[in-house]
């Protein structure tokens, strides 16, 4: 986020993102801490069951249950 959108780079004498068109203005950390603050307040999502994986050299085989 720092590098494209407030690093002002010496050869462009713009951020990246300028340069590419994505925003107009210089941003400052608060812009980007504004971002950041309400992802980081919604409820984290919940993880599915750990499925296990067989090593490569086992995984074309086929097992049966018996």
């Amino acid at each position: 986020m720092y590098y494209n959108f407030m690093r002002i780079h010496k050869m462009l004498r713009v951020t990246a993102a300028m340069a590419a068109g994505v925003t107009d203005k210089l941003c400052e950390i608060a812009d980007i801490v504004a971002l950041i603050e309400p992802k980081q307040a919604e409820k984290p999502m919940v993880r599915g069951p750990y499925k296990r994986r067989l090593p490569k050299r086992l995984s074309g085989l086929v097992f049966a249950d018996y």
